[in-house]
């Protein structure tokens, strides 16, 4: 396949859509009695739209920016054709390039800024999961658009049934997540960072916090980002914490001794009492002067740089946990968490209602130690009489 070398991958804030590729006249636009409810004129504009509807969810509407961006620009650059002329045969390829992306040189590279002049729509190529994911996403993009009266039809309707079949096949569990000896390591990272200068302490402070934090409770970094100490309530007698997760859906989660002693001392070293009042302005996660909140991009930036220079110093010793440790992230922490409440014995209930998992199908992915169980299990069936004596 060869790919129209006027256009390069570029951000959707780089991008002028040539008139030919714009979609104002595209093959699949919705035309007759069918009546337009969006101002959308040409595809850029109509996805913009459909992003729109995310504003209250950055993190989720980051996540759809990425899978539309790199759609945009396949369909453009690859295709040469606007993307409301995509047929279900270009649907298909579109999975193949995702398992693949080529050339590489030209789709694919190290993660840099929006900014940068190198930057890529892919670091490699995705896995089943992720294509999985990125199949969904952009069929709800289209779905979308059919409703807006913008496109005249889904093409990814008529295969992506068999898409999530095969999906769910691939990835019965979890797999981004560290075990129990790999999250050790960064416990012991993190207790032996340096605390010898006051930007030092500052540092620890903070990090210990949002570490203990998010691997106690699990939350997502949005949570995390929006939250504020007023958040956190007594009632009966013990303490929650009031979520705002996805969708505006607000659900508790309980907090045990130890997150009270870790809340406690970080509110400690900012002055602050012990526990939170009804009527504090504070965030969760505070600034380095305890004045403002932080972002999502800068929580993920420090949980990143952990993970990283916790890699590095295992580098030589523990090649295979310093690698899965580069890969991990902040949502990893919240896989993480769950994973490791059920290895240690909480019931799948409270689970489902801690991670705040609309079905407990979903948390039952985060049952790893079942597995390790299981196989034990059925060295208890054997043929009785079989000799497992070498040949001779």
């Amino acid at each position: 396949m060869t790919h129209n070398r006027d256009l390069h991958p570029m951000p959707f804030e780089n991008l002028l859509l040539p008139d030919d590729l714009a979609g104002v006249d595209g093959s699949n636009r919705a035309r007759g009695l069918i009546t337009k409810q969006i101002a959308a004129n040409n595809d850029l504009q109509a996805i913009q739209t459909w992003l729109a509807e995310f504003n209250g969810s950055p993190q989720t509407q980051r996540a759809y920016r990425k899978e539309a961006e790199r759609i945009l620009l396949w369909t453009l650059i690859e295709r040469h054709k606007p993307l409301s002329s995509l047929t279900r045969d270009d649907l298909q390829l579109y999975q193949a390039f995702l398992s693949d992306p080529k050339p590489a040189s030209l789709w694919c590279g190290e993660r840099k800024s929006r900014q940068h002049p190198d930057w890529k729509p892919f670091e490699a190529p995705l896995s089943p999961s992720s294509l999985a994911h990125a199949i969904t996403v952009i069929n709800a993009l289209f779905s979308y658009l059919v409703e807006a009266g913008y496109l005249a039809g889904n093409p990814l309707g008529l295969m992506r049934k068999k898409m999530h079949k095969e999906a769910l096949l691939k990835t019965q569990t979890i797999e981004r997540f560290l075990e129990q000896e790999t999250w050790q390591y960064v416990v012991d990272y993190l207790a032996n960072l340096p605390r010898t200068t006051p930007e030092e302490i500052t540092f620890y402070e903070r990090i210990n916090f949002l570490f203990h934090w998010f691997y106690l409770l699990g939350p997502r970094i949005s949570e995390v980002a929006n939250a504020h100490m007023s958040d956190i309530h007594e009632h009966l007698g013990r303490w929650w914490w009031q979520v705002t997760g996805k969708g505006k859906k607000v659900q508790r989660i309980p907090l045990n001794t130890q997150v009270i002693t870790v809340l406690t001392r970080y509110r400690a070293y900012y002055g602050l009492s012990p526990l939170p009042h009804s009527d504090e302005n504070h965030a969760l996660f505070m600034s380095l002067k305890g004045n403002s909140s932080v972002s999502s991009n800068m929580i993920y930036r420090l949980v990143k740089s952990i993970f990283l220079d916790c890699a590095s110093s295992l580098e030589k010793e523990k090649p295979t946990v310093a690698k899965k440790l580069s890969a991990a992230s902040t949502h990893w922490l919240r896989h993480t968490s769950i994973t490791h409440q059920s290895d240690a014995g909480i019931e799948l209930r409270y689970i489902k209602r801690s991670a705040r998992h609309e079905n407990i199908q979903t948390t039952m992915l985060y049952q790893h130690a079942e597995d390790h169980l299981w196989h034990e299990a059925m060295e208890k069936h054997k043929v009785k009489s079989f000799s497992d004596e070498p040949i001779p």
